[in-house]
């Protein structure tokens, strides 16, 4: 399902031409060679822009960012082996950065041999070729000599970035007119692509599992760049290693049955795909990757400004607004396909796709992948988002957020279990029951992380969990003076003590009952509120209006007939928070006077 998806989307952006032609590869150039006409370096010119880059705690910084050149097809070839029009250092320089001094000298003598290997196959390819700039690079690659550039200016000046980096040539004076640019090369290069092509001896024909025609199979398939945290030379999605993996006697992606043609679709669309700031995301240590099969929308746009609050052209505000109103659709029973038709450029009938990667060593792992028509995802995440809210003012619930508070403030691991985050998505996107663990994981965190902290997000995650799972709106978005649930009135009655502790104190207090007792009174309640009520005998004494703190006191106790219940557990725990933020929240409500008052 995936490479086929991923191969029709390489037909669409074909036709519209946002795909590479065939034989090329982009390149982020960090610097331009400037040569001048007798092929001496006359410097270096830097060949990026400023941006911004978000850190690991969403902390946004200034970053220089390289400029992306079409360069012809780059080497996916282990060891040794030098593309035409090359961009790496090792290869044009010869040279190694060590402790800020260049050498030519390693153990395995790969810094000459790269070297070698770039003058040869270059020398070989511009022969018969003219031109100022390709006469200046001739020059360049004939009277370069690593171990007498050891000293260089212009490379040391370079410093740590040296080595990291990427190069194209350009002439002296002429920054705009870069080397892969000049006409002879691009002809030459484009001819001798498909006479490599055609001339490829031993190749193995099947059907291929994609197309299902008689064709070539591709033997190695090409690396995927740009999930977090894989190799900047790129992963592989498909390959084969072990013996036991090889089925009647083929080797290597033989046993896929992917066609080149096909290979070179799929491989060509994920990286357009990760390319894109837009059409991917990053959640843990897992690269999300969507797309719908249309490029002409705002498909992409709007599900990750419903998933993680806004997006490049939807800021929060407007996510909130878009999605006050979805939400308030949800609940008349009216966002159907007709209210989804009348959002601008969105067809619901698109297939939209949501892939999960990440890096396994040289390889990609596909930890999931999601396809569904776009109303149902809409319809879906608006569910999810509803199942999220726990007051009446909407609030967009991203899942970084929702990640940030399974965690505990204190933990030096900021990474939680990828099977529960894969289950998270599969639950908003296909509508299915939450996690079992997500609940148990945020009751946990609220009873034990030091500052018992009990705040919207999670009492959100925590409703939507008992909801969904176990029952349909029994907990409500706001305080439910109706809900006579035992765990939840204890959890409100508790609200009520801590406010009286503190009106008594008149705020000055450090601790209050909920840094002691909390977490023994979610889970025995029989135990600890005979002891909190007494203590608030004392604090009626020291309020102004202790009336109104003895009327809801027994309005609460009044349903528990005097008894509370000897234990709760995880449901009921989960019941007992949301109570307790509900009517916690409540007492800072702006309540409208009634004539009379």
């Amino acid at each position: 399902m995936l490479i086929h998806a991923l191969c029709d989307y390489h037909d669409m952006l074909a036709r519209e031409k946002k795909v590479l032609p065939e034989g090329y590869s982009k390149v982020k150039v960090h610097y331009l060679i400037s040569l001048t006409e007798d092929g001496k370096i006359s410097g270096f010119i830097k060949h990026q822009t400023r941006g911004e880059k978000k850190g690991a705690k969403g902390k946004v910084k200034e970053v220089w960012i390289p400029k992306e050149v079409v360069l012809p097809q780059r080497t996916e070839k282990t060891g040794i082996d030098a593309n035409i029009i090359e961009h790496r250092a090792l290869y044009i320089f010869g040279l190694n950065l060590d402790k800020n001094t260049l050498t030519p000298e390693d153990r395995t003598n790969r810094a000459r041999k790269a070297h070698e290997a770039f003058v040869r196959a270059n020398l070989e390819f511009l022969e018969g070729l003219d031109s100022p700039l390709i006469c200046a690079y001739r020059k360049f690659i004939q009277n370069w000599h690593p171990e007498e550039e050891t000293q260089n200016g212009d490379l040391l000046g370079l410093g740590k970035e040296y080595s990291g980096s990427s190069y194209a040539f350009c002439l002296e004076g002429y920054p705009d007119r870069l080397l892969h640019e000049e006409g002879p090369i691009r002809e030459k290069w484009e001819q001798h692509f498909r006479e490599q092509k055609e001339g490829v001896k031993d190749t193995y024909v099947a059907q291929c599992a994609v197309v299902g025609q008689e064709t070539p199979i591709a033997r190695i398939h090409k690396k995927i760049k740009g999930v977090y945290e894989g190799l900047s030379t790129g992963n592989i999605l498909v390959c084969f290693k072990n013996p036991s993996e090889n089925s009647y006697g083929n080797a290597q992606s033989y046993n896929s049955n992917i066609s080149e043609t096909a290979m070179e679709k799929y491989t060509e669309a994920l990286n357009h795909l990760l390319a894109d700031p837009k059409h991917k995301i990053r959640l843990d240590d897992i690269t999300v990757v969507f797309w719908a099969m249309d490029t002409s929308g705002d498909y992409e746009d709007m599900a990750m400004a419903m998933f993680y609050g806004e997006s490049d052209k939807m800021d929060a505000e407007e996510t909130q607004r878009m999605l006050t109103s979805m939400m308030a659709d949800s609940r008349r029973g009216k966002l159907t396909a007709g209210r989804l038709q009348s959002l601008d450029t969105i067809d619901p009938n698109v297939d939209f796709y949501m892939l999960g990667l990440k890096p396994n060593s040289s390889r990609v792992a596909v930890k999931f992948i999601y396809r569904r028509k776009y109303a149902d995802v809409l319809w879906n995440i608006v569910r999810f988002q509803e199942d999220m809210q726990i007051s009446d003012k909407i609030r967009p619930v991203s899942f970084t957020r929702i990640k940030g508070e399974l965690l505990s403030p204190k933990s030096t691991n900021d990474k939680i279990n990828p099977a529960l985050l894969t289950r998270l998505f599969e639950a908003a996107l296909y509508g299915r029951k939450y996690p079992e663990a997500l609940l148990s994981t945020v009751v946990r965190r609220v009873k034990t992380d030091v500052d018992c902290k009990v705040n919207g997000v999670r009492a959100g995650i925590i409703k939507a969990c008992i909801n969904r799972n176990y029952g349909e709106g029994e907990l409500k978005v706001a305080l439910d003076r109706e809900n006579h649930t035992p765990a939840y009135l204890c959890g409100r009655l508790f609200a009520v003590l801590e406010k009286l502790q503190q009106d008594a104190a008149s705020g000055s207090l450090n601790r209050t009952i909920k840094d002691a007792y909390f977490a023994s009174a979610s889970a025995r309640p029989a135990i600890i509120f005979p002891k909190l009520l007494r203590l608030a005998q004392n604090h009626l004494n020291k309020v102004e209006y202790p009336v109104y703190y003895n009327k809801m006191i027994g309005e609460i106790i009044e349903p528990l007939t005097g008894e509370f219940p000897e234990t709760l557990l995880l449901l009921d725990q989960g019941r007992f928070i949301v109570g307790y933020y509900q009517q916690y929240q409540s007492f800072f409500e702006k309540k409208e006077k009634k004539d009379g008052d």
